[in-house]
């Protein structure tokens, strides 16, 4: 059986945001981040605040879900931190058209 994990933010005293998964005790995960038992990103950024966290069943999900949102944009990231549903929808509109939907080039010889 495969152990689970929590998925969480931090926001660092700088304002930035880290994302990373606890298969422990969250509080003793923010507690190492706090006291700079570990050389990362956090270490320069100190005190760290838990600013979300969810718990999955399996840590497979949780990393899964870690790498996904590193991915996103601080706008987003802040959206989801607040559970801001229709600020992600607005977030995640494509910005620029699907390739498949572009008109036909009106340079096209045929």
């Amino acid at each position: 059986m495969t152990e689970g994990a929590y998925l969480y933010f931090v926001r660092c005293s700088d304002g930035s945001l880290y994302i990373g998964t606890a298969r422990s005790s969250l509080e003793l995960r923010i507690a190492q981040h706090n006291s700079g038992a570990f050389e990362g990103y956090t270490a320069s950024r100190r005190p760290v605040v838990l600013v979300f966290s969810e718990w999955f069943d399996r840590v497979t999900d949780a990393i899964e879900n870690e790498r996904k949102l590193k991915k996103w944009s601080r706008a987003k990231k802040e959206a989801f931190i607040r559970g801001d549903v229709d600020a992600l929808r607005q977030l995640s509109k494509r910005k620029t058209p699907h390739p498949s939907r572009r008109s036909p080039s009106a340079s096209s010889s045929g």
